[in-house]
């Protein structure tokens, strides 16, 4: 959604552009990062009259709400799907002159929390103190997901976490990452997160828990001195390999259900969820696509993960067996889901560059030509 509509400078679906940038709802998150691949393709179409592999454009509209139609649409067309890689545009640079490789994702798992307490709303005079606050009872559920080094406190969480290796260690801390001017550019003061990581390790390879959403009472302007007789929170874990979400959400509702006294009911509701996914460095469409980025660039792109995910890149990889190239040519600052979203012009050129020396580089690699 575009809300809040007020803080856009122009209108989400009039294209605009100011400072080299491309101002619509969808320009960076994804509608600009899959042109590029029509526009390559278009090229060589025009230019030479073929292309040099065969390629096959899925694209769908249903990410944001956990793609629920495209896993069944992908089960049903696995030999038309067939191929030997797939590019996936929908993720960031490590920075405006830091073209990137994306090999891993993060996984989700994606929760409602509901707490009934009374049948209605009660003044907080009359029945404040025996009848027991919805809105505060989730608050002390939701304290209780995490300690003060920010780990998470459900049992079993960290079990399966793949930790991080010490080569890959080493070239997160090789990266520019600038602490103060990623906290200037936030508004923030300073950094939280799991104690004992970079911020880098914390957004690419550590598991996280957010509350995404809270709901209860009364919220408008002045004051109503109410009881609330329900409270909702709506919560996210960012998963890492090897964890599974489905495993993730049933350790999460025990925990919260626990944690529940007798004088309110609890509910948690499993929303949706995808798998964390890792690819090999090793891999030649990787090696083709790192080509591809410097020649549309003029730079070595680096090898990085994202925090964000993809439910799709592990379906790809469980049902087809293909590896997938995330090839991503957006921005960290370019305001995706929020007022302003745009992209950056000359990344976008010089993507559709990348793109069109991916199929001319990959088609040489003699893998099959899908």
């Amino acid at each position: 959604p575009v809300d809040p509509l007020d803080l856009w400078q122009t209108g989400p679906f009039q294209p605009t552009i100011r400072d080299e940038c491309l101002f619509a709802r969808g320009s960076a998150d994804d509608k600009g990062q899959v042109f590029i691949h029509f526009k390559s393709t278009q090229a060589f179409l025009e230019l030479r009259g073929e292309l040099p592999v065969n390629v096959k454009f899925l694209v769908e509209g249903e990410e944001e709400i956990g793609s629920p139609h495209l896993l069944p649409f992908v089960e049903r067309n696995l030999e038309r799907l067939r191929a030997d890689a797939v590019v996936i545009s929908d993720s960031t640079m490590f920075g405006r002159e830091i073209p990137s490789i994306g090999y891993g994702l993060r996984g989700l798992s994606y929760l409602q929390i509901d707490v009934q307490g009374p049948v209605r709303d009660l003044h907080s005079g009359s029945f404040g103190g025996p009848v027991a606050n919805p809105a505060f009872v989730l608050s002390q559920i939701l304290a209780s997901l995490k300690d003060d080094d920010d780990r998470i406190l459900i049992p079993g969480f960290y079990d399966r976490v793949r930790e991080l290796t010490l080569e890959e260690k080493n070239a997160f801390a090789s990266l520019p990452f600038d602490e103060t001017a990623y906290c200037a550019d936030l508004g923030v003061t300073k950094l939280a997160g799991e104690r004992g990581y970079t911020p880098l390790e914390q957004l690419w390879v550590r598991p996280t828990l957010e509350v995404n959403g809270l709901l209860s009472g009364f919220t408008e302007e002045g004051a109503k001195t109410v009881l609330p007789s329900r409270a909702m929170a709506k919560v996210s874990m960012r998963l890492v390999p090897d964890q599974d979400h489905n495993e993730i959400n049933g350790l999460f509702e025990c925990y919260v259900l626990a944690q529940a006294p007798e004088t309110v009911s609890v509910e948690v509701t499993s929303m949706h969820g995808g798998a964390p996914w890792v690819a090999s460095l090793d891999h030649p469409a990787l090696r083709a696509a790192a080509n591809a980025v410097e020649a549309g660039f003029g730079k070595r792109p680096v090898f990085q993960r994202e925090g964000g995910t993809i439910p799709i890149v592990s379906t790809f990889q469980d049902l087809l067996g293909t590896p997938t190239v995330l090839m991503g040519i957006g921005l960290p600052d370019e305001n995706a889901h929020t007022p302003n979203e745009n992209l950056y012009l000359p990344n976008f050129f010089n993507g559709i560059k990348a793109s069109a020396y991916f199929l001319s580089e990959y088609g040489g690699l003699g893998e099959g030509g899908n």
